[in-house]
């Protein structure tokens, strides 16, 4: 249930940080719900969505057929198939509870015991031109903020809080990624 009401807070939040001018921007984003792809792509950015979970992007698929958008699809581990100097934005609502997923529904919610997602992310976005791409991630008071600051700053990168919202339950974050 916790799991559930943090989604949906951070997710309206990220849809007040999508409030930028984002007509004709090249976006990718980590696809999940899809919510913040159908955002971008509304307000007119090119949307590329990956992720490891077929149906969700099956079902991102199904709703830009709906809605008359047009968002490009992607099956990737991160960014294993994408080159991220593509991309004006990167949107990242990453799972960041401590745990081994044991399953691909899981994966939504759990970074691995060892932050093994982040490990990973980060070391992809090493050395990216943070002048050229914007990479946002949002993140809320639940998760570990210090463990994650870390393994950015072991690949040269840092946290640059740019929005804070305090709801009943937690405070959530969106973060952009710094050159350390």
């Amino acid at each position: 249930m916790q799991i559930q009401s943090t989604f949906r807070g951070q997710t309206k939040e990220c849809k007040k940080a999508l409030r930028l001018k984002s007509i004709g921007i090249n976006t990718i984003t980590c696809c999940g719900s899809g919510i913040i792809s159908v955002l971008a792509s509304s307000k007119g950015a090119h949307v590329t969505a990956s992720d490891i979970n077929q149906t969700a992007l099956d079902s991102l698929k199904e709703v830009c057929a709906k809605q008359d958008l047009e968002i490009n699809t992607i099956y990737s581990d991160l960014l294993d198939k994408i080159d991220p100097n593509r991309f004006d934005y990167i949107f990242i609502n990453p799972p960041y509870y401590p745990k081994k997923p044991s399953n691909l529904t899981e994966k939504a919610w759990f970074c691995g015991e060892n932050f093994e997602f982040f490990e990973k992310m980060f070391l992809q976005l090493k050395g990216l031109n943070l002048e050229n791409t914007k990479v946002l991630m949002i993140l809320s008071d639940a998760c570990e903020l210090v463990k994650i600051g870390e393994i950015a700053n072991q690949n040269e990168l840092g946290l640059n809080e740019v929005y804070k919202v305090e709801l009943t339950f937690e405070t959530n974050f969106i973060y952009e990624l710094v050159t350390s």
